[in-house]
């Protein structure tokens, strides 16, 4: 059974990414119901919510059918992050996650996400300062390091481990390559041959099958995988896991029926959240990732996009559904 403090996750847990734009309540909702075990929000700017400033706000909204869920935050400073986790945690999350992880310039330049792997003793410091304000857990997600010359994982565990942070996900990139190339598992089972880490390591990055999620859980080691890109749009994704890991057989994808099902249920509780103008907005770029592999889709696309009523996009999902039920082999 692995555990973050109290919190039971099962013998090997599947964790939802935080994703910005993406990891929102109504795309958690449809990812729980497909077999997510343990989800984050979006990460959240300690600024943001220290100035309380509306769409920071907004992100800590949580609902008891996602539980248990950590809410991330992220930032440079410390005692804007020892606030912003005290803000964070009044919201009623299982716990607290601090991002250390995020790549791209207009935050890792500022020494927040992955910047801090340049500063370890702040890193140290800050989690240090964050576990003492937070009566919940707190967790990490990082990456390897800075660049392939400056890989510090090893150390990072062992100093989150010692200041009380309570599990750690890795990335197995590095900042400098972002989202390319090939996440570097090897390093997340060095860190779990090190005979000093107790904690539960998690493992994230190209994770994009069940035949690879049981190859690199064998391989590698990890106490369980964190999943992002490969659920967007295809929220099964984790069902498909589990099942392969029971059986050792591959489930059926999903046929046109029920992605149309997910589809709407999606669009309806980002309708219900963010209200009409930007919850059918906001989902337009979801229709692509639902709907990839569909032959000659790009009409029905260009249609649903430019739709301004939950009812209108949900004439022309059935519109699609009855196109593509005849037989119509879709992963072409």
């Amino acid at each position: 059974m692995v555990k973050i403090g109290q919190i039971e996750l099962g013998e090997f847990p599947l964790l939802l990414a935080p994703m910005e734009d993406v990891s929102d309540p109504p795309f958690r909702a449809v990812c729980k119901e497909n077999g997510a075990d343990m989800m984050y929000t979006e990460f959240i700017a300690a600024d943001g919510l220290i100035r309380d400033a509306e769409k920071s706000l907004q992100k800590l909204d949580i609902y008891d059918y996602e539980r248990p869920i950590g809410i991330q935050i992220f930032g440079d400073k410390i005692e804007a992050m020892r606030e912003a986790a005290a803000i964070a945690e009044g919201a009623g999350p299982e716990l607290v996650d601090i991002n250390y992880g995020c790549p791209v310039n207009k935050v890792a330049c500022k020494g927040a996400g992955a910047g801090i792997l340049l500063d370890l003793p702040k890193m140290q410091k800050m989690s240090e300062e964050i576990v003492k304000r937070c009566k919940v857990p707190v967790t990490v997600k990082t990456r390897l390091g800075w660049d392939e010359k400056n890989i510090k994982i090893l150390e990072v565990a062992q100093r989150l481990q010692d200041v009380g942070v309570q599990a750690l996900t890795i990335h197995a990139r590095t900042r400098y390559q972002m989202y390319k190339g090939e996440a570097d598992w090897s390093w997340i089972a060095k860190v779990k041959e090190m005979q000093s880490i107790h904690i539960p390591i998690f493992g994230n990055g190209d994770i994009d099958s069940p035949e690879k999620a049981l190859d690199y859980k064998n391989r590698f080691g990890p106490d369980g995988i964190m999943i992002g890109r490969a659920a967007i749009g295809n929220p099964w994704v984790f069902n498909q896991i589990k099942h392969y890991f029971k059986t050792g057989e591959k489930l059926a994808e999903p046929d046109i029926a029920e992605r149309i099902r997910v589809c709407k249920q999606h669009l309806i509780r980002s309708v219900e959240w963010k209200g009409p103008k930007t919850g059918i907005f906001e989902m337009r770029p979801h229709y692509t990732n639902y709907f990839r592999g569909f032959p000659n889709f790009k009409p029905f696309r260009q249609r649903i996009v430019t739709a301004g009523s939950v009812e209108e996009v949900s004439e022309i999902l059935d519109e699609v559904e009855k196109t593509y039920s005849a037989g119509v082999d879709v992963l072409n």
